[in-house]
């Protein structure tokens, strides 16, 4: 962890909330580096009801065994603490949530967390986002950059900033979701309301997944909270961002609400 993540604490949660089934469902492709330590941060928050659930898309660099050894270290006779869903291809960030998301309920988790494996998304952040589920009974909590007291990285030099903020700015006048952070990645959901939004449905297939899973909700009556974090950048690998998921991310606002508007009809 970086030094800045390092000097934060996990805030403290009473132990009848800290033994909640919750499972952290952490897509991954070629993150043989960045996912021993993601692992080792998630089972040392304390919380006996966690469960990190890795869904690899058949990294070359060989994160899948890299998390099978991790299901051998943590695991015993009476506690699975890391298990390993493993898909045959790159099939792309949406439908690894999907797949993983849907095995989290079938396996009797209560809350699901949506995370990514590069450290963008800090570990110290999830009590927190647990006991806000519970205190407050959201359907879904966002890890937000963009309420009060949320960041991002110090990296991020201005056009990233501009253009971060832009697209979430636009993405939330075309869809009204009334999240500041609709495009964010970092997301806890309460197990029916992940039921509710009929995986299987969701179109979008790269980082707009993260926009059309918020939209479903909200539209399904599901009240969302956001919870100030400080974004990190990733330390080690590249970023899996492209063209052609900058593209989809784009058109995608306006389709849901055009369909939207169909279904009405």
């Amino acid at each position: 962890m970086t030094p800045a993540t390092a000097l934060r604490r996990p805030a403290p949660l009473p132990e009848q909330w800290s033994t909640v089934p919750l499972t952290v469902v952490m897509p991954t492709y070629n993150e043989a580096e960045n996912l021993p330590r993601m692992a080792e941060a998630l089972i040392g928050l304390g919380l006996p009801g966690l469960r990190l659930l890795v869904v690899d898309d058949n990294s070359p660099d060989g994160t899948g065994e890299v998390a099978e050894s991790l299901a051998r270290h943590y695991n015993d006779e009476t506690h699975t603490r890391v298990s390993v869903l493993h898909r045959t291809a790159k099939d792309g960030l949406g439908r690894a949530y999907v797949a993983g998301m849907d095995q989290a309920v079938a396996d009797g988790a209560a809350y699901v967390l949506q995370m990514d494996a590069d450290g963008s998304h800090p570990v110290e952040y999830v009590p927190q986002m647990l006991g806000t589920a519970l205190a407050t009974g959201a359907g879904f909590v966002v890890g937000s950059r963009y309420v009060s007291g949320g960041r991002l990285a110090e990296e991020w030099g201005l056009h990233r900033r501009l253009l971060s903020r832009w697209a979430n700015t636009y993405v939330s006048s075309v869809l009204r979701t009334g999240l500041r952070d609709v495009t964010a990645g970092f997301a806890m959901w309460r197990a029916d309301t992940v039921t509710a939004m009929r995986l299987s449905e969701v179109r979008s297939n790269g980082y707009s997944f993260q926009v059309e899973l918020k939209y479903q909700a909200v539209r399904a009556g599901y009240t969302g909270v956001e919870v100030p974090i400080h974004f990190e950048e990733r330390q080690i690998g590249a970023s899996k961002m492209t063209a052609a998921v900058q593209i989809e991310s784009a058109i995608l606002p306006w389709r849901l609400r055009f369909d939207s508007r169909g279904r009405r009809r």
